[in-house]
């Protein structure tokens, strides 16, 4: 049995409980060693064979899941943050399928949500976001021409940008071509939630500056968006005294406001 299991952020107690246990149960851990925290292999029995997957090809992966596989031992592939969200994994389980390997998935904290949490942000204010748009430039990998940066950006949402802190200064030119104006609220996160982590928040017209200043190349997400100021929102009306919910009768004595 394979598990696809999602490391979190980084911070070692923001793997969820599910991905703890597992660990601790795993005979074999494949791990992306380049993205993963090694503090979380102390989770991992001292017999345990571990393997750090940035060195390994996917044809050596899914040679270490078989050769597993085949003397009954319990597979951990430790993903960093969600396995679902730029993972690779989809054709790892594919390879797994011609096998008839069986494989679960344990979902993990994404870096977008430990980026939220660093900065106490809530991407979908009533009034001025009630979307977050996940993406990323394209690089080695490419991007649909429906997903570019520009028509992206052009819907005016949250965004939560991966992959792309080495190209900062184009993504810039780019979500300005797609609409958003030059002040836009935006926050480079460096390693979010790891010990050494970096948050700063300007504008996408400072960004690529702020990028420069603290050096910040690699492993770091872009948040964009009037969101990340939290100003001029909407409260929600779902503790509105004025509204009735399931749980709660509304007060009469309070005007009813316009939705």
């Amino acid at each position: 049995m394979v598990y696809f299991v999602g490391a979190g952020t980084g911070a070692v107690d923001l793997i969820t409980v599910r991905g703890m246990r597992l660990l601790e149960q795993a005979d074999v851990i494949i791990y992306a060693g380049s993205l993963v925290n090694p503090e979380l292999l102390v989770y991992a029995k001292n017999d345990c064979e571990m393997y750090n997957s940035a060195k390994l090809t996917l044809e050596e992966v899914v040679r270490i899941m078989d050769e597993a596989e085949k003397e009954g031992k319990l597979t951990i592939r430790l993903h960093t943050g969600d396995p679902s969200i730029y993972g690779a994994v989809r054709e790892q389980m594919d390879e797994l399928d011609r096998l008839g390997i069986s494989y679960e998935s344990c979902p993990g904290v994404s870096a977008c949500f430990g980026a939220a949490s660093s900065l106490n942000l809530e991407y979908t204010l009533p009034g001025i976001s009630q979307s977050l748009i996940i993406t990323r430039m394209e690089g080695r990998t490419g991007v649909p021409e429906k997903e570019s940066i520009e028509s992206m950006a052009a819907h005016q949402a949250s965004m939560a940008i991966y992959l792309s802190a080495g190209m900062i200064q184009e993504l810039c030119r780019r979500l300005v071509l797609g609409g958003y104006k030059k002040t836009t609220p935006a926050a480079l996160v460096y390693k979010a939630t790891w010990d050494e982590e970096e948050a700063y928040i300007g504008t996408i017209d400072t960004l690529y500056d702020i990028s420069v200043e603290h050096g910040i190349t690699k492993t770091a997400l872009i948040l964009v968006g009037d969101a990340i100021a939290h100003q001029h929102y909407q409260k929600s009306r779902l503790y509105a005294a004025d509204f009735s919910t399931g749980f709660r009768e509304k007060n009469s004595d309070v005007p009813e406001k316009p939705l």
